[in-house]
């Protein structure tokens, strides 16, 4: 077994150490283990080149540096998959926004992992639903 060291927000890690204790874990890192089993399961959207819409929402922390610029650019570099973006400011630092994407699984998918990898983004998700599931 190999130890990682990674950096946590008070707030993940109070949520982090109530999941250990309402589900039983031993520790943090088996808690850690399944949830990253969990994300690492997420099914495959099928084929890259088939046509798709999307959903994506996140919430984002708008003091963390750049990531605004950052955040607009990749969308401004994929301007062809955005149909339309809901941004809502919850509070004092925190923005959510919601983008509806249509394009190619591959296309779409990538735009959202850039997305949700970028520093400061919390709580991202995206619904990947293949055109050719609805026919």
């Amino acid at each position: 077994m190999q130890r990682v060291t990674i950096s946590l927000d008070d707030a993940l890690l109070a949520e982090i150490d109530e999941r250990v204790g309402t589900h039983g874990y031993q520790g943090r890192s088996e808690a850690i283990r399944d949830l990253l089993r969990a994300g690492l399961l997420e099914p495959e959207q099928g084929d890259p080149q088939s046509a798709c819409v999307a959903t994506l929402s996140y919430v984002y922390d708008h003091a963390t540096r750049e990531l605004s610029k950052r955040l607009n650019t990749a969308f401004h570099e994929h301007h062809d998959l955005t149909l339309s973006t809901l941004h809502v400011h919850l509070d004092q630092g925190k923005c959510m926004e919601v983008s509806v994407l249509k394009g190619t699984v591959g296309e779409v998918a990538q735009l959202t992992r850039q997305v949700m990898a970028e520093r400061g983004v919390r709580h991202g998700s995206a619904q990947i639903i293949p055109l050719g599931d609805l026919e």
